[in-house]
């Protein structure tokens, strides 16, 4: 049985989270799972907070950030996720985030492994090799934010050799942080082999109040409802694999509550959320961009079916709305 999830007084129902993905995870996105249902807390791409910072500055009509597109009228719940490594400035951006916007949640990135976020700018996943500074980080943050939680995503360490999850979400957890997310591989890792649930359900034990959330390779809606069953998590983050299935989240949380999953959609109803999902990139941010920002969407999309390989070739080729729809529409017959 799948115990209800509270991040702080926010019940998080069902308990599967929508993973921010950079360059993924927008507005767009969003809608489409909310529309198909199954997600209990969406999340926006993760925004730096020092990037924000500056363009606060430089923009006369407080610009947001591409990243934070939508989400002013977007339905809640909603988690914005933020990173950086100076802990003023984290707090200042979130306690802007708070006023202005209202998300559900603050989540802050401890995991990205991408090297221009963790070498370059020591944030991410370096900031995994010094669990006082990631404590330092949400106790300013969580002051920042009040009454909104605080959330963390982390990764099991830097390397194989260095594991320290259990520090790390330890340190969030007496920092005043309100749920920790842990992906099952290391920064080293960046997203080859397998993801270690194992060493995710190790660390339970040793938080005494907050929910442990875990994350990777959750591929189908039976991996899901594994996850829940073999490991003692409060809740489950799905990223990668919805990209191009939005409607996975309905069918895991059938699958959670010991119903059969829904059927994927027809290759024709398929059609029809790419091209939705399209037509709202579009409307934001214009033919041109808009169809290039698509076309890892209609990758992901893509994945797995009949002539996949030749459909993305074709889709990455697109420049204009009308090279796009013809692709889709090839390949994805009605």
């Amino acid at each position: 049985m799948v115990r209800p999830l509270f991040i702080g007084s926010l019940l998080v129902d069902p308990p599967l989270l929508q993973a921010p993905m950079a360059g993924y995870s927008n507005y767009a996105y969003r809608q489409m799972i909310r529309r198909l249902g199954g997600v209990g807390l969406p999340a926006t791409e993760m925004v730096s907070a020092r990037s924000f910072l500056y363009m606060s500055r430089r923009a006369s009509d407080e610009t947001m950030p591409d990243r934070l597109w939508g989400i002013a009228d977007e339905p809640r719940p909603l988690a914005v996720q933020i990173w950086d490594n100076d802990p003023a400035a984290l707090a200042t951006v979130a306690r802007r985030l708070v006023e202005e916007l209202r998300p559900s949640v603050i989540d802050i990135n401890f995991g990205c492994p991408a090297r221009d976020v963790s070498e370059k700018a020591q944030s991410g996943s370096y900031l995994l090799r010094h669990p006082e500074r990631v404590g330092e980080i949400v106790v300013d943050v969580v002051a920042a934010c009040r009454p909104v939680p605080v959330t963390a995503k982390i990764r099991l360490g830097c390397t194989r050799d260095a594991i320290n999850a259990i520090d790390v979400a330890q340190a969030v957890e007496a920092a005043g942080g309100a749920a920790v997310t842990v992906h099952g591989r290391t920064a080293a890792d960046f997203y080859r082999g397998s993801a270690d649930w194992d060493e995710i359900a190790r660390i339970k034990p040793h938080l005494s109040r907050i929910p442990l959330i875990g994350n990777g390779d959750l591929r189908t809606p039976a991996a899901v409802a594994e996850a829940f069953a073999r490991y003692p998590v409060d809740g489950v983050m799905i990223g990668r694999a919805a990209l191009g299935r939005p409607w996975l989240f309905a069918q895991s949380a059938a699958a959670i509550r010991g119903e059969p999953a829904p059927a994927d959609p027809t290759a024709s109803e398929q059609r029809q959320l790419l091209l939705t999902h399209f037509q709202l990139v579009v409307e934001r941010f214009g033919p041109a961009k808009g169809t290039v920002l698509m076309r890892a969407y209609a990758c992901c999309y893509g994945e797995g079916r009949p002539g996949a390989r030749a459909f993305r070739r074709e889709v990455v080729q697109a420049s204009m709305p009308e090279e796009f729809v013809a692709a889709v529409e090839r390949y994805f017959p009605k």
